[in-house]
């Protein structure tokens, strides 16, 4: 069966575009106007595949309809795609930080807004099976329950909390980290550590992690992304 979009979006004709679009493209899009409205239908008996949401919305912002539904169970897995006429940088990281999956600013390309739905959609496509035991990621391999992990069959001996910081990363990979999202899973916001702390892990990360550091990109004024999937990889 077609994918299920969410669309929240208070601009009617801008909504009937999108949703238009999207049946083009085999999706089954519904369009409501109001957070409250998405909250409703996300959590109802079907809730969508992927949401397509507005940051400025009349009655809650998306921000808070994104942050509500990373701190629910039973919605804390949906995607989510933050649709937004405002550019700020600063926006942005709010928008990862409360967990959004990815980020388009208005004017933008309906042919460049689904093909990153796809993708998101192929990032998260059986994300709610158990999680595995162990896991290979093109030339690094991680044993989640032995806390060991391996390049190119090389054993690598990472500290308790680099490799927290590695299985977080890899678990979410494809999805961009913000540096405050890193220090509140993996540090737990202790009250000495600041995102410097963060950026200085990475780097001690990469360095033993040799020919696979590659995997790891960062993005300049956000945070930190694991790749999706493992590309060319460079030792230098």
């Amino acid at each position: 069966m077609a994918e299920q979009i969410l669309i929240v979006e208070d601009e009617a004709d801008l909504a009937q575009t999108i949703a238009f679009n999207l049946e083009k493209e085999g999706f089954r899009p519904l369009v409501v106007g109001t957070g409250t409205a998405a909250l409703e239908r996300i959590r109802g008996p079907k809730p969508p595949d992927l949401v397509v949401l507005d940051l400025m919305l009349p009655d809650i912002s998306g921000t808070e309809v994104c942050r509500q539904l990373r701190q629910d169970s039973g919605t804390r897995r949906t995607p989510v795609l933050m649709l937004t006429a405002k550019t700020d940088p600063i926006d942005r990281v709010v928008g990862f930080e409360v967990g959004a999956d990815d980020y388009v600013t208005k004017p933008f390309s309906v042919r460049e807004l689904v093909l990153r739905i796809r993708a998101i959609l192929r990032r998260t496509e059986g994300t709610s099976a158990p999680e595995p035991e162990s896991l290979r990621f093109g030339i690094l391999r991680l044993d989640f329950e032995g806390h060991r992990v391996w390049v190119e069959d090389e054993e690598v001996v990472l500290t308790a909390l680099e490799f927290r910081l590695l299985k977080t990363l890899v678990q979410r990979r494809g999805r961009v980290q913000t540096r405050e999202v890193l220090l509140n899973h993996v540090w737990e916001m202790s009250g000495d550590v600041t995102t410097r702390t963060v950026d200085t892990h990475v780097r001690r990360l990469r360095k033993k992690l040799g020919p696979a550091s590659s995997y790891i990109e960062t993005l300049r004024g956000v945070g930190y992304r694991f790749q999706s999937e493992p590309g060319i990889t460079d030792a230098s």
